[in-house]
């Protein structure tokens, strides 16, 4: 179930160069949202919506949180929207992340680091978050995950902040020492693979969230299609109503 409708911006940031971070009072929705579930947001002067992970939910106060990147002119035009401004909206949509008992590790690479805030939150000091980015001018959502009780392991590609070197080897080495009972990721496909591949090794149950381009974001123009192996058969799912959330032995990353 979603809603569609008109709603106000009630607060924006610049999270990092291009990447905006704004809060949307919409009662309605956020009370029907989970983490890893997403929007389909349509900028103003274009047919076609954009899909924006959703970041963070407060039921109580009846918002939800999304952080995007601007990557084409569609983006643009929602970047430049203010507070006070109403956003077309239609959310939430798709298959979010489950929440098991135990100790988490959520991995983010990039724009997938915002949809690891809402589920690390509910675990809490039981989630280690470990996020990647090109250069510390790209790291985000740090103080967030430390406000939420996580354990932040921080890593940078050349090294201006954190650890020098990827997600994935931190993954590994903290595997190594700690216990996990769940791995949630978000990222490009690469790092997802990888991901999906420790977590095999190390015996841990993994979910992976799939960024795929779409248009419709509910099923209906097919356009977003992904090879799973389900019920033992390779069938093709689709990223918006399937996922974006799929166990990561399900995904055939391959095709």
């Amino acid at each position: 179930m979603y809603k569609q409708g008109l709603y106000p911006i009630t607060a924006k940031t610049a999270s990092a160069k291009g990447i905006f971070d704004i809060t949307v009072l919409c009662p309605e929705i956020a009370e029907l949202a989970s983490p890893g579930q997403f929007a389909q947001l349509l900028a103003p002067g274009y047919f076609l919506r954009r899909p924006i992970s959703i970041c963070g939910i407060d039921k109580t106060a009846g918002t939800i949180r999304m952080v995007f990147e601007v990557r084409g002119e569609g983006t643009e035009a929602l970047s430049r929207l203010n507070v006070g401004d109403n956003i077309d909206i239609m959310a939430p949509l798709g298959h979010g992340f489950t929440k098991f008992e135990g100790k988490a590790v959520c991995v983010g690479g990039g724009i997938g680091v915002p949809p690891m805030l809402g589920i690390a939150s509910l675990y809490g000091s039981d989630a280690a978050v470990i996020t990647g980015f090109r250069n510390a001018a790209a790291v985000i959502l740090q103080e967030d995950f430390k406000s939420a009780g996580c354990e932040t392991i921080l890593c940078t590609d050349d090294g201006s902040a954190g650890i020098h070197g990827f997600v994935t080897t931190a993954l590994e080495e903290y595997l190594q020492s700690k216990k996990a009972d769940i791995i949630y990721a978000c990222g490009p496909t690469p790092m997802l693979r990888a991901v999906a591949s420790t977590a095999e090794k190390y015996g841990v149950h993994c979910e992976v969230s799939l960024e795929q381009r779409m248009a419709c974001g509910v099923g209906a123009c097919l356009g977003c299609a992904c090879k799973i192996m389900r019920d033992g058969r390779e069938q093709f799912l689709h990223v918006c109503k399937d996922g974006p959330v799929f166990d990561a032995k399900e995904v055939r990353f391959d095709g």
